[in-house]
């Protein structure tokens, strides 16, 4: 399910190679530097002794950074091979650069694929010190939760956040929504399944389904999640809801009763979206969903309907291990 990134922050990637490299498919003139998000990974057409602290330099040396809008790290930043850098380490290279990024405003952590790494075995640390060295970050993704930390902090400018996980703990839940985050209008979090770290319950959303923190939220994404019925059933009724513009709910095992719940709840006619994507539900409930909310101009996602799995009728989240 999850692939490398094509676009972000508005931006095409463009994969950060040695353009001197005969082999390279890159040879030539380099992109302008805010024209692009950059990623760093390692990829066949480093020089196989190559470390990621070298291609590190490189780029720094190679690249006028002071430009950069958007940065994509990768494998050899972030993974499970021996030669790669731990999360620690790569947080401390963009700590000490940050007097070099001045123009940086988007920023993504370990963009891997199910063949780099298991979603649920990429290692993460502490963001709160990235954050607190780039304060004029508007987009922060972060994909992979073990180790992972939010350290409750100030952030004036965030405005987009994304947490992409096969298990989300609940310490960071509490960490994030402990923090001051006045910009912050897109929230993203996937909450994963339990049997891959997932710790996080609906208590634990509290404050934030209450609607006292993130004054400025209007996207919210709660998603691929292995209790998505009592997450459903939860927002329904969340006073949050309210000053949405679009709702997530998809990638997890929401089922006929998650979107009855949704129905009894709150009114969703002022939603732009309500995304369901990766759903169980039947097609009565989805042609309730599209009756009751459509006519009032809600666009509802209810693409990639699954079926259940076994004789037990095991549903399953879109992104686990």
């Amino acid at each position: 399910m999850l692939d490398h990134l094509s676009h972000f922050h508005g931006l095409p990637i463009h994969d950060f190679a040695d353009p001197a490299d005969p082999a390279s498919e890159q040879a030539g003139p380099l992109p302008a530097a805010d024209e692009v998000a950059w990623r760093l990974a390692r990829h066949e057409l480093w020089e196989p002794e190559e470390e990621f602290e070298d291609a590190w330099e490189r780029f720094l040396d190679t690249v006028d950074v002071s430009k950069v809008r958007a940065l994509v790290l990768g494998a050899g930043a972030y993974g499970i091979e021996d030669d790669a850098a731990s999360p620690d380490e790569t947080a401390q290279r963009l700590a000490a650069a940050a007097d070099r990024f001045t123009g940086l405003r988007a920023l993504y952590l370990a963009d891997l694929t199910y063949e780099e790494s298991e979603l649920s075995w990429i290692l993460q640390s502490d963001v709160n010190p990235i954050l607190s060295a780039y304060p004029r970050l508007e987009e922060l993704g972060v994909r992979g939760s073990d180790g992972l930390r939010f350290s409750p902090l100030r952030h004036e400018h965030l405005r987009v956040l994304r947490l992409e996980n096969g298990g989300l703990p609940a310490e960071v839940v509490h960490g994030l929504t402990a923090s001051d985050l006045p910009a912050l209008d897109h929230l993203d979090l996937w909450l994963g399944d339990e049997s891959y770290g997932r710790t996080t319950t609906v208590g634990d959303l509290a404050p934030l389904l209450a609607g006292g923190v993130f004054p400025a939220l209007r996207r919210l994404g709660l998603q691929d999640c292995d209790i998505q019925d009592e997450i459903a059933a939860a927002v329904a009724h969340a006073p949050v809801v309210s000053r949405l513009s679009s709702l997530h709910l998809g990638l997890g095992t929401l089922s006929d009763a998650g979107a009855q719940a949704l129905l009894d709840g709150r009114p969703l006619t002022h939603l732009e979206v309500l995304d369901l994507e990766h759903h169980f539900l039947s097609e009565p409930m989805m042609r309730r969903l599209r009756e009751d909310l459509e006519p009032s101009g809600v666009r509802v996602n209810l693409d990639d309907r699954q079926e259940t799995r076994g004789s037990g009728g095991r549903r399953y989240v879109a992104a686990g291990e």
